[in-house]
């Protein structure tokens, strides 16, 4: 299994090559060169599966015996989900209304990265071991991600990790969750810009190929192929869980909607689609909604600004992500991606080709919530459950009882004939109790658990970035500082 760039301009890299990359050197994305097939028998195989036997399964599948031995595999991924609150990982709610929420967020931060990130840092940890190697990873954040990989390496020998959130635009709980990390590998930055901005000094160190390669930079954010790799797994689980049978000629098929930011986690279910699990998938965003855009008309352009909303880790204009989908419809044409991502990079305005569209729509549904939807969803969902969503949560929630053609909602024809008969999954990923603005709106009580609460009386620490401030080299600066000392 070897990894290649979305934009076909470097060369494969093994596991190991793509866990250690950011983008890669031609600014695209690492996928793998070949996407494994899953017959029924081994689905049905699969699905008595626990979610870490899934996780196992499927990462077993992007990464070689030779490289990491099954029962190495087996123990790191066993070590990742040690810490997790609930005893299935992952569990699923079924609640009124036919709504099925997957809860991803029983990890440390509350959030369904957790998931990914605790495999990855036990990933690095197992070949830096071995190699006596350190390396600095970079990581912007719009509110989960950092914590969650802050959580995932903290206190390790071989890794320091820089990480830029956007001030006052994560939850107080968010920012707490990184700023209270007093650990000497942790260096939190606090940016005076949005997610999309705190993006760019990463992307400029990245492409700096001197530097990277000097200080062994490396990312977290759902650049990384591995946190793609097992956000894979949420969907067997997700599929599992909720289709009635699999002794039927054709597998049933379940409907998965997913919560949608930068793209990773759609990603994932395009290619755990394209191994062959049968789901219909919907990217569900916020005001936000290039992806839901692209998905209806073809239009991945920038609207004039971020708009800030309830769902904010889903504030972003630019999802990366979706350079890996479409160089997954495209038959793998890292000629054609380069050429369109080019183009998009340059104007920030793309209109699809006609037939890449046509197969995004297929593979795709999409909506967009509101943030009177988001609170109509929260709403609903506690008076007839008494179960709180987060906002994120609440806009695949706002999907399902909008129903298809309520609400001036938009699908193509062809996935309309599909939604009123299958099973459908929410998927959540984070606990309402990091949202306690959004729940106060939505006139309801928060309930907080001691971990959080406990937060707001510890120490803090953190760098401001000013606008104005050269913040690429700001933080070539303090990486040259601390790698003095490795």
């Amino acid at each position: 299994m070897e990894y290649v760039s979305t934009r076909g301009g470097t060369r494969a890299l093994d596991f190991e090559g793509a866990l250690f990359s950011g983008y890669a050197p031609d600014g695209g994305l690492l996928m793998p060169q070949r996407i494994p097939s899953l017959d029924r028998d081994t689905l049905r195989e699969w699905s008595s599966l626990s979610y870490p036997g899934l996780v196992k399964e499927l990462c077993s599948l992007f990464i070689p015996a030779e490289l990491v031995p099954r029962n190495a595999l087996n123990d790191l991924i066993d070590r990742a989900f040690s810490r997790f609150r609930h005893k299935d990982v992952v569990h699923l709610s079924k609640l009124k209304d036919g709504l099925n929420v997957l809860e991803l967020w029983h990890g440390v931060t509350y959030a369904f990265k957790d998931l990914s990130l605790s495999c990855t840092g036990q990933f690095l940890q197992y070949f830096l071991e071995k190699k006596q190697k350190h390396v600095a990873i970079v990581v912007g954040t719009s509110g989960d991600t950092g914590s969650s990989a802050i959580e995932s390496v903290r206190g390790q020998k071989n890794m320091d990790i820089f990480v830029l959130l956007p001030k006052g635009l994560c939850t107080q709980i968010q920012e707490l969750q990184m700023t209270t990390v007093i650990e000497d590998n942790v260096h939190v930055f606090a940016a005076h810009g949005n997610s999309d901005e705190i993006d760019e000094p990463i992307k400029e160190l990245f492409a700096d190929v001197d530097f990277a390669g000097k200080y062994n930079l490396m990312s977290l954010n759902s650049i990384n192929w591995s946190r793609i790799m097992v956000q894979i797994a949420h969907y067997f689980y997700a599929y599992f869980q909720c289709t009635p049978s699999l002794d039927t000629t054709l597998l049933p098929e379940v409907e998965i909607v997913v919560p949608t930011g930068g793209g990773g986690n759609i990603t994932a279910g395009c290619i755990a689609q394209k191994m062959g699990l049968p789901i219909r998938l919907v990217a569900v965003v916020n005001s936000n909604d290039i992806i839901h855009r692209t998905v209806q008309h073809g239009d991945f352009s920038l609207a004039e600004g971020v708009k800030a909303t309830l769902a904010s880790a889903m504030d972003i204009q630019e999802p990366y992500n979706v350079e890996r989908i479409l160089w997954l419809l495209s038959g793998s044409d890292g000629r054609l991606i380069k050429t369109l991502m080019e183009q998009f990079n340059i104007s920030k305005r793309l209109k699809l080709p006609e037939d890449l569209h046509r197969k995004l729509s297929e593979t795709l549904g999409s909506c967009s919530a509101s943030d009177e939807d988001i609170v109509g969803a929260m709403r609903r969902c506690w008076e007839e459950n008494h179960y709180l969503l987060c906002p994120h949560s609440a806009v695949a929630a706002h999907y399902h009882y909008s129903q298809p053609n309520s609400s001036g909602l938009a699908y193509t024809q062809n996935f309309l004939a599909f939604l009123s008969s299958i099973p459908r999954c929410c998927l959540a990923p984070a606990s309402a109790a990091k949202f306690q603005d959004a729940l106060l709106q939505a006139g309801l009580v928060p309930q907080i658990p001691p971990e959080i609460t406990a937060l707001t009386v510890m120490e803090t620490r953190s760098t401001a970035l000013e606008r104005g401030q050269d913040w690429a080299q700001v933080l070539r600066g303090r990486i040259e500082a601390v790698a003095q000392q490795w």
